[in-house]
C-alpha cells in the first residue's frame, strides 16, 4: 500500500478568514505532504507496509519513530482537513449533541474542555474529542501522536481534532494561540465530526 495525500475538498482560501490561504497551502503541500512521503519511506520494505494506517497505529510502540512521527501527522491531518468546512461552525445535533450534553454537561461546558486542552498542550500537538467505548473524552497529545496509537494516555477513536503546531497558524496568527482555536469554533464540519461519531 502507497499512502497517498488526499485531495481537499475545498480551496485553500475557502476557511477564509479564520485559516487563511496561504497557511493552508503551505500547511496542505509542504507539511501534509511530507508526512505522507516520509511515511512510504519508513514502512519501504516492511512487513506493516501493506497495513491500514489505523492498524499501524495500534501497534506504534513496535515501530520505529520515523513511523510514529509522520504515521500520525498522516492520519491527523487527513482527519483535520474533513471535519473543518467552508460552511461550518455553530453546534453539533442530532446523537452527538445529545453525547455532548450528557458527558459533558453541555455544548458549553465541552467548548471550554476542548479549548483548555488545546491552549495547555505544552508545544507542539493536538487536542481531541474521542469516542472512548461508551464515552465521550477531550484529550492531548504531542507531537504527532493520537488517541489510535496504543501509546496513548486516554485511547480511542478521534471525532474532532484540532493541529496546535505553530505551523498551523502562526502566518496569521503569530503567538496567539487562543484566536486561532477561538476561529476554529467557527469552521468545525459537525456533519463529518456527527458521521465519525456514529462510525
Amino acid at each position: 500500500m502507497v499512502y497517498e495525500l488526499p485531495s481537499l475538498a475545498y480551496d485553500y482560501a475557502a476557511l477564509e478568514p479564520n485559516i487563511d490561504a496561504r497557511t493552508m497551502e503551505i500547511h496542505y503541500t509542504k507539511h501534509h505532504g511530507a508526512y505522507t512521503t516520509n511515511l512510504n519511506n519508513a514502512l519501504a520494505g516492511s512487513e506493516w507496509q501493506d497495513r491500514k494506517i489505523e492498524e499501524i497505529l495500534a501497534s506504534i510502540s513496535k515501530l520505529p519513530v520515523a513511523v510514529r512521527n509522520n504515521g500520525g501527522g498522516y492520519y491527523n491531518h487527513n482527519l483535520f482537513w474533513t471535519i473543518m468546512s467552508p460552511s461550518g461552525g455553530g453546534q453539533p445535533s442530532g446523537d452527538l449533541g445529545a453525547a455532548i450534553n450528557t458527558h459533558f454537561g453541555s455544548f458549553e461546558k465541552f467548548r471550554e474542555l476542548f479549548t483548555q486542552a488545546a491552549m495547555t498542550r505544552f508545544g507542539s500537538g493536538w487536542a481531541w474529542l474521542v469516542k472512548s467505548g461508551n464515552e465521550l473524552k477531550v484529550t492531548s497529545t504531542p507531537n504527532q501522536d493520537n488517541p489510535l496509537m496504543d501509546i496513548a494516555e486516554v485511547r480511542g477513536i478521534p471525532i474532532l481534532g484540532i493541529d496546535v503546531w505553530e505551523h498551523a497558524y502562526y502566518l496569521k496568527y503569530q503567538n496567539r494561540r487562543n484566536e486561532y482555536v477561538g476561529a476554529f469554533w467557527n469552521v468545525i464540519n459537525w456533519d463529518e465530526v456527527s458521521r465519525r461519531f456514529k462510525g
